[in-house]
């Protein structure tokens, strides 16, 4: 299998073109994209064979893994979640979409591909046109990982030439949208009564 690429606008995204990676999503492929943060690797959560080879190719122990995914907006956050508590839910109207994830008690419509025996599942509304029509018209969220660099000052591939080519042979379709960016999202810990932050990344932590 060889990978194909696709140059999509950030800004102003091709219909034609979101339409091309949505057939591919949706016949089970995994694509790598832009977000508001690093570039990611993702597929739709309905599908536990993609799934299964995300985890395969990083790496990951789907039983012990924190998945997070993205989706379009806050009221499709909470097909996927308990109940929000009100000082949560007004956390996430302040920061999204942007560039923070939350950890949350996982619920709802969460695929048991993605449930398995975990409480908590992190999720993102990232600040990205792309993204934001490719969840919103596919109708599902995307599970997402982060798409990582083997030098350790870097941390993050950055560079959408060299990410095609690292993974052209592993996934079925590469949106290039430019650069990404070398620093991940801020993380909210919102599973208790007291919110916490897990890391600082590109979000603000003012709340």
């Amino acid at each position: 299998m060889s990978a194909s690429s696709v140059k999509i606008h950030p800004d102003n995204p091709q219909p034609n073109k979101i339409a091309q990676v949505i057939e591919v999503l949706q016949k089970g492929g995994i694509i790598i994209y832009p977000t508001d943060t690093v570039y990611a690797m993702g597929c739709d959560i309905t599908q536990p064979k993609a799934i299964d080879k995300i985890c395969k190719i990083k790496g990951i122990d789907p039983a012990k893994h924190p998945f997070a995914i993205l989706c379009h907006d806050i009221s499709q956050i909470s097909s996927y979640t308990k109940h929000l508590p009100n000082t949560v839910f007004k956390l996430l109207k302040k920061k999204l979409p942007g560039p923070h994830t939350f950890i949350l008690p996982i619920g709802g419509d969460v695929p048991k591909s993605l449930y398995s025996k975990k409480k908590t599942i992190g999720i993102r509304v990232p600040d990205h046109r792309i993204v934001n029509l490719l969840v919103s018209q596919l109708g599902n969220p995307l599970l997402t990982t982060s798409i990582k660099h083997t030098d350790e000052i870097l941390e993050y591939m950055t560079d959408p030439e060299e990410i095609f080519d690292r993974y052209k042979n592993q996934v079925d379709l590469m949106i290039d949208g430019g650069f990404g960016d070398n620093t991940p999202s801020t993380v909210w810990d919102c599973t208790s009564d007291e919110i916490a932050l897990l890391r600082e990344g590109k979000g603000d932590i003012e709340y």
